[in-house]
């Protein structure tokens, strides 16, 4: 019997209440003294022997909560030792009834009763900020669903992203590797290498049915799904196309509605022999924010709290931060606005749409507003839309959170809530992200493993989406391959932090000149700082960031003789980091999209790809 692979259940009241304990069976007495050494175990468990029966029950010990106590000492007058249980060490439980054994259900597969589900929630282009559990000092909006998630799990604080763009952070999360190992940098000519080991292929083998239900996003078709049912490229919010498992169909209503609608149809018919995989993942709230109807008008014509940073004037930085092309200044398009409707929408819908925009949208005519107070009807108008878009995410998390609870499956199911990356809401007077400032770089984390994650706990580690791909085979007993980069969050899960946890990570943002002419750069982030190399294609600078003394990221510290220390002691961690993620060549040119740099002839399209001849538009 391998040690490290010893199944082990979570032992709640409704177990007892319901008669539901689970076997594992175990082949010979041997086996089981075994089980009663597993101290190289990092959960403390509790082996249960019905005597003159070799059928042990095995249980954290750590999650017999009280109520589950007084009903085993009542019921079944079991003996539980306290002090076993708080030294975690092997408690052997003998029942002192002899009709134990009824309580035991059909024989199941052991490995799948000891497996939990995964649903994977996704959104695209979530920032924390519009997220209530995460204290945002507008008070923007109300999230109750995402909210209930923190409550009865776990909060990240500083989960980041290496690549603050969607497509890329994907790939990554697929496979558990940097764009440069992974192959997919960018938005703009990227196309996903289907062939790499990935985390749905490897739960896949292992038993588990896997399934992706909404936005893709990677060019090529899905692979270590049993079903994929999903948005061709970026989709839309209305009446979408969509493709199943090949095929193409069309669907009518809201987007991010429908795509809850299929996972909830996915999971009803699913195998239920099996452990599942869900990837539910929105496009909302991704731009242009078109909002579901019911919630047009949802804020009551609010005027939001400004942040302090959107009319940012970007001195004593880099070229590379003002010469931008994503500012509500100066890259508010009219269907941004909503002076053009969304795509798709029936005459119906369309006349809904616009009982609501036109009227709003004449008296801006008529304002005929300039500089600052144009730009702040353009943040007023940003906000109404993306809220209302994150405001159905939410609505729609409550509705998949409903479905477990109705069908009994949220004590066995993880829960995890994330986005591709973070959003920015006007700071610096931008909307989108890209940049390895915090608004883009932090993207939300929420957790629930019942049992396991204590409920209401918030974790401040630097964590990433690089270590998804690993925290879900962990979850379901697998072993992690060698090449991916990232580490298992299983140990945070439980509230346990190991003592060689990383303290930086390594970011590299790639994809230039298009959209929104944000410089390619790199570097290192710790707690505290970011160290930042604008490298091209007309600039060679870097900046030190200091999140204690300015924590709205305006300032450059790098020149700072104060600074000297740190920034040496920074270069040498990123150089240290380039070296451990293997990134110290150069990078090719297709890494930066299709388009040509200033004064550079086309350049050449990556070999055995189709070239695009023009960038995906509302990346």
């Amino acid at each position: 019997m391998d040690r490290q692979r010893l199944p082990i259940l979570p032992l709640r009241k409704q177990h007892i209440e319901g008669h539901r304990l689970t076997r594992h069976f175990f082949s010979s007495r041997a086996d089981l003294r075994m089980a009663h050494d597993v101290t190289s175990h990092p959960n403390s468990v509790m082996v249960w022997e019905i005597p003159g029966r070799s059928i042990p029950w095995l249980f954290h010990s750590t999650t017999v909560g009280r109520q589950a106590k007084e009903l085993l000492q009542s019921k079944f007058d079991w003996l539980i030792s306290e002090k076993c249980i708080m030294r975690r060490q092997i408690v052997v439980l003998w029942g002192l009834l002899c009709g134990l054994g009824c309580l035991a259900t059909p024989a199941v597969n052991a490995a799948d009763a000891t497996r939990p589900n995964i649903l994977f929630i996704f959104a695209d282009d979530l920032t924390c900020q519009a997220i209530s559990t995460y204290g945002e000092r507008r008070k923007l909006l109300e999230t109750p669903a995402m909210d209930r998630i923190a409550k009865e799990g776990m909060r990240f604080e500083r989960c980041l992203v290496t690549n603050s763009i969607c497509g890329p952070s994907r790939a990554t999360i697929l496979t558990g590797k940097y764009s440069h190992k992974n192959g997919f940098y960018n938005n703009t000519n990227s196309r996903f290498d289907s062939s790499q080991t990935t985390f749905p292929k490897l739960l896949q083998g292992a038993g588990y049915s896997t399934a992706i239900i909404g936005k893709w996003h990677l060019i090529s078709d899905p692979t270590g799904f049993d079903y994929w049912h999903i948005l061709p490229g970026q989709g839309i919010y209305y009446n979408p196309p969509m493709i199943d498992n090949g095929k193409q169909v069309k669907h009518s209503g809201y987007t991010t509605d429908i795509i809850t609608d299929l996972s909830i149809e996915w999971l009803k018919n699913r195998d239920k022999s099996k452990p599942f995989m869900l990837m539910s993942q929105h496009k909302a709230p991704h731009r242009e924010w078109s909002p579901a109807l019911r919630h047009l008008g949802w804020d009551h014509d609010r005027q939001y709290p400004e942040p302090e940073t959107l009319f940012d004037d970007y001195a004593g930085r880099s070229k590379a931060i003002s010469d931008h092309d994503m500012g509500l200044d100066r890259t508010f398009t009219d269907l941004d606005a909503k002076f053009r409707p969304a795509p798709n929408l029936t005459p119906e819908q369309l006349k809904v749409w616009n009982a609501y925009y036109e009227p709003r949208n004449e008296d801006f005519r008529k304002a005929n507003l300039t500089g600052k107070d144009l730009v702040r009807w353009r943040y007023n108008r940003y906000m109404h839309d993306y809220l209302a878009c994150v405001k159905a995410v939410d609505e729609n998390i409550g509705r998949l959170l409903d479905f477990l609870d109705q069908e009994g499956l949220a004590e066995n199911t993880v829960v995890m809530c994330s986005s591709d990356q973070g959003f920015y809401l006007g700071e610096h007077g931008w909307f989108d992200k890209r940049w390895i400032f915090e608004e883009s770089l932090r993207t939300p984390l929420l957790v629930r493993w019942p049992g396991q994650t204590p409920a209401g706990s918030v974790n401040h580690d630097i964590v990433s989406l690089i270590d998804f791909a690993e925290t879900f085979l962990d979850l379901a007993g697998q072993d992690i391959p060698a090449e991916m980069q990232g580490r298992s969050l299983v140990p945070l899960f439980q509230g346990q932090t190991p003592a060689d946890w990383r303290k930086s990570l390594y970011y590299h943002y790639y994809e230039f000149p298009v959209p929104h002419r944000v410089r390619p750069h790199y570097g290192v982030i710790t707690d505290r700082y970011k160290l930042v190399h604008y490298y091209k294609p007309d600039v060679d600078d870097w900046e030190l960031l200091d999140r204690d003394a300015d924590p709205l990221e305006v300032k450059n510290f790098y020149n700072d003789p104060a600074y000297a220390e740190t920034v040496k002691t920074l270069h040498t961690e990123l150089e240290r980091l380039r070296k451990e993620v293997q990134e110290t060549g150069d990078v090719p040119r297709e890494a930066y999209g299709n388009r040509p740099f200033e004064g550079e002839p086309q350049p050449p399209q990556p070999a055995g790809k189709k070239a695009k001849t023009k960038a995906k538009t509302a990346q």
